[in-house]
């Protein structure tokens, strides 16, 4: 058992290690999804809209009860602007307006699913 599990090692040589921890490197890739789906509504909106195609604003607002209207608002909107969901406007009176997921927010969806089961595996500890 002498050898050393190097994979899970930082690298030591500099363009290796730009790979991983430089402005185009893994941390700076997982950080930027982490931004986008960080926020305490950001996730019950997405996993809403995983389970339904497409959702008006007023269905968001009956499924969290606890969301202002201004919050959902803004949420919606950094959504949108990170490419994670669609706003479909039917340009009616009165307004009619539909959030659905892109593929790039479907995409997302196994990668949170999996962060759901870990943990479930990996329970937190008391104290």
């Amino acid at each position: 058992m002498s050898e050393a599990i190097t994979h899970l090692k930082v690298p030591v040589d500099r363009e290796e290690r730009d790979g991983c921890l430089g402005p185009d490197g893994s941390v700076a890739h997982v950080t930027r999804v982490l931004r986008m789906i960080s926020g305490r509504w950001k996730l019950p909106i997405l996993f809403r809209l995983f389970a339904e195609p497409s959702m008006r604003t007023s269905q968001l607002l009956r499924d969290m009860p606890d969301i202002s209207q201004k919050m959902l608002t803004q949420h919606l909107r950094e959504l949108e602007n990170d490419g994670l969901i669609a706003r479909r406007d039917f340009g009616q009176q009165p307004p009619r307006v539909e959030y659905g997921l892109t593929n790039p927010g479907r995409s997302l969806m196994p990668i949170l699913m999996s962060a759901r089961e870990f943990s479930r595996l990996h329970p937190e500890k008391a104290g």
